[in-house]
């Protein structure tokens, strides 16, 4: 998500220097590469790049056919080929195995329902969503960003002999909650559909407005999240202390759950260094939908506290990070930060936290929907 906030801001920025620009966007692989489908660039005419559709090894010669697609305003599907390391058409040799393909698509600004408006649309509410992307891996016509799907608000430049075609599998993806790739008859062509299913950026709440939850904000803030800073203590909580929260609240453990939106995508950390401020608050806590909580502190402070909550169930042992974060030998507080976003990054993406080197098979692993 922060990818797309970043190439939104950049677009901004492009119109008001009136600058024309194009979307990149990785739609398909085949093998191994850096990045995968779902990445995004936006090109300006005079050469900006926000974003990454590679290592740093296309985005070269990406400028070259973003250019051409300004001028000549069309959508281009441009294949990159990197399953010979010998073969240096591209100019590099970029060592991956595998097929990139990358849509070009010409920023229209007139245009409702350009790639940047529907980008505008996914942002706008904290709704899980499917971004539907069509193209042709053996026509020159490519439809482009053609769909944002939520169950409700949708909005569409699908063409329309496929349109209910599309919309029921968005609609199957989001049920599903993962991206998918189906294939489609459009004017006897055939047409390759990727839907992207993209979660709200996470929203992690700290409670605790101490030294050690600066650099705690300030990554999370680098990572794209929304940051929620609660404290009791107004000369704490203040937007001076920690200008890239989204919101500083002053409040009572009591005040803070009406004043947050939990969904699945909330998280909290207990870091106010304030025992009972920490108890009350986990006390609540513990009944919200929120898929993950965090302790600082050892693990017999969470025991003593689930102990005098009368709430030390095994189910909630497992369920509250006590101690919070990753064992990564951590000792100072920026430190400490990396183990925490860590632990909240793998929770949400479901990952092990192992090492890479530990893990069988590919190191993305593309899930997609079968029999629809």
């Amino acid at each position: 998500m922060k990818e797309i906030t970043d190439i939104l801001k950049a677009y901004k920025k492009a119109v008001k220097a009136q600058q024309k620009t194009a979307l990149a966007t990785v739609v398909q692989v085949e093998g191994s590469s850096y990045r995968r489908p779902g990445a995004r660039m936006l090109i300006t005419e005079d050469g900006q790049l926000t974003g990454a559709i590679s290592g740093g090894c296309l985005e070269g010669d990406a400028l070259r056919k973003a250019l051409s697609a300004i001028v000549q305003k069309e959508n281009k599907l441009i294949t990159y080929d990197t399953t010979d390391e010998e073969d240096a058409t591209i100019g590099v040799q970029l060592g991956c195995n595998g097929i990139v393909h990358i849509l070009f698509e010409p920023i229209i600004d007139v245009d409702p329902l350009n790639p940047i408006a529907l980008l505008e649309a996914l942002v706008a509410e904290r709704e899980d969503a499917v971004l539907v992307t069509l193209f042709s891996l053996t026509d020159k016509s490519q439809p482009g960003s053609s769909m944002i799907y939520r169950k409700e608000n949708s909005q569409s430049r699908t063409p329309g002999s496929i349109q209910q075609e599309v919309m029921k599998t968005a609609a199957a993806v989001l049920k599903y909650k993962t991206s998918s790739f189906e294939i489609y008859q459009l004017e006897q062509n055939a047409i390759t559909g990727f839907f992207q299913f993209i979660r709200p950026a996470i929203s992690l709440v700290i409670a605790g407005a101490g030294n050690d939850a600066q650099p705690l904000t300030e990554m999370a803030y680098l990572l794209g999240w929304e940051v929620s800073i609660v404290d009791g203590r107004a000369t704490h909580a203040s937007s001076l202390r920690f200008p890239n929260a989204a919101r500083v609240i002053i409040a009572k453990p009591e005040q803070v759950l009406s004043k947050i939106r939990i969904d699945e995508q909330t998280a909290f950390v207990l870091m106010t260094h304030n025992y009972n401020y920490d108890l009350a608050l986990l006390n609540l806590l513990l009944d919200t939908n929120s898929p993950y909580i965090g302790s600082l502190g050892p693990k017999k402070k969470l025991i003593r506290m689930l102990d005098e909550l009368n709430r030390n169930t095994k189910e909630n042992e497992l369920r509250v990070h006590g101690p919070v974060g990753l064992d990564i030998g951590a000792e100072t507080s920026e430190e400490i930060a990396i183990s925490i976003l860590a632990e909240i990054k793998a929770v949400f993406s479901g990952a092990s936290s192992n090492a890479l080197k530990e893990k069988k098979g590919p190191i993305h692993q593309q899930q997609q929907i079968s029999n629809l």
